[in-house]
């Protein structure tokens, strides 16, 4: 799963972008387009539910779930006609699974706006307006072939054509894809088609450092506005994650507790950004790994067991499974088992995050 960082220049993105992926490329210069193929990067996703973990099964290594972030260079007013490097971004978008918006939420004169001042709704507004006219564009192109495809009377081009028809409609209308209700075919032809408003969205509130909690009123401009629209807001203080990236544990824990912060902005952002996905995590635990796995909300065993490997969901037997507060309760996956704690699951069985497992199978 991918997630784009994405916003007007100057608003943070790339600072942000480094500071998460501990990047050490020289800072970019405080200039519209600095970045201009997309930067990528894989971080862990902190969880503490790993190191509780070991401390009852103590593995060879521990390895968490992972995320992939793609930064994408600030997108202008126009930028779905070609202003700025327009189009070329917009195609950037149409390849990640969700948005991550940073939006500006704090003054400072040494950092020029591109719109002129600091206005969050104004921000979030302008990369709406282009994404709903890329959209737009898409399905104007598009929906004459589709609609004739549909004429051979065959049902994939029939429903292609359909969902189009439906999806042009919304964007007409001025309103995102996101906010409205497709059946889970429907969201298959919308993904193949890579219409942008479909796509999640998570605003990053990039806050001043005497702002850290996301308090002030231009942060809850953006919080009316995201619970508006059925998204999240997370505040992140873009200066000051930078300046955790370049420091030592002990250091960096200590500046931590200095102004008030139990952990780097990682955590918070990563989990909101897996809750945005619609994700969640299973764990497997033994002598050689403890390790967390990333499935959709929703998933079945057999689904989870295929994450692992595609033969682990051909050949699904049941798998065994049982909680964190169970290992902490009984400290062994013995004791567990004999305290009748483990649970057998067949293949009807959906997942729930958090679930420890021993999966069965024949291939």
């Amino acid at each position: 799963m991918e997630a784009g960082i994405v916003g007007l220049p100057n608003v943070g993105k790339s600072t942000l972008f480094n500071a998460l992926t501990c990047s050490t490329a020289a800072q970019s210069a405080n200039y519209p387009f600095c970045t201009i193929e997309p930067n990528e990067g894989i971080v862990s996703v902190p969880d503490e539910r790993l190191k509780r973990i070991t401390t009852y099964i103590p593995p060879q290594k521990v390895i968490p779930a992972i995320l992939k972030l793609v930064d994408i260079a600030g997108i202008v007013k126009g930028a779905s006609v070609g202003e700025g490097l327009g189009n070329k971004f917009l195609s950037h978008i149409r390849e990640v699974d969700a948005i991550l918006q940073v939006v500006r939420c704090f003054v400072d004169d040494d950092i020029t706006h591109v719109g002129g001042g600091v206005n969050p709704l104004s921000d979030i507004e302008v990369i709406e307006t282009e994404l709903l006219l890329a959209d737009m564009q898409t399905l104007e192109n598009s929906l004459p072939k589709a609609q004739r495809s549909a004429k051979s009377g065959d049902k994939d081009a029939k429903l292609r054509a359909t969902v189009m028809e439906k999806c042009q409609l919304i964007v007409n209308e001025g309103k995102p894809l996101r906010t409205a209700e497709f059946t889970e075919e429907e969201a298959k032809v919308i993904s193949a088609i890579g219409l942008m408003t479909a796509k999640p969205i998570l605003f990053v509130a990039n806050v001043a450092e005497d702002d850290l909690e996301g308090k002030g009123p231009l942060v809850e401009q953006v919080r009316k506005y995201a619970a508006e629209h059925g998204a999240s807001v997370v505040p992140v203080c873009a200066k000051l994650e930078a300046e955790l990236a370049e420091l030592d544990e002990a250091d960096r824990q200590e500046m931590l507790e200095s102004v008030g912060l139990k952990e780097p902005a990682l955590g918070p952002l990563a989990r909101a950004t897996y809750k945005t996905l619609g994700l969640q995590s299973y764990f497997t635990a033994g002598e050689k790994e403890v390790r967390a796995w990333t499935i959709p909300i929703g998933a079945t065993a057999p689904q989870a067991a295929g994450v692992i490997h595609t033969d682990f969901e051909r050949g699904f037997i049941r798998c065994e499974i049982y909680t964190l507060p169970d290992l902490e309760t009984y400290k062994t996956e013995k004791d567990i088992r004999a305290a009748g704690k483990l649970r057998v699951e067949g293949k009807t069985y959906v997942m729930q995050d958090g679930d420890i497992c021993h999966f069965l199978f024949n291939v």
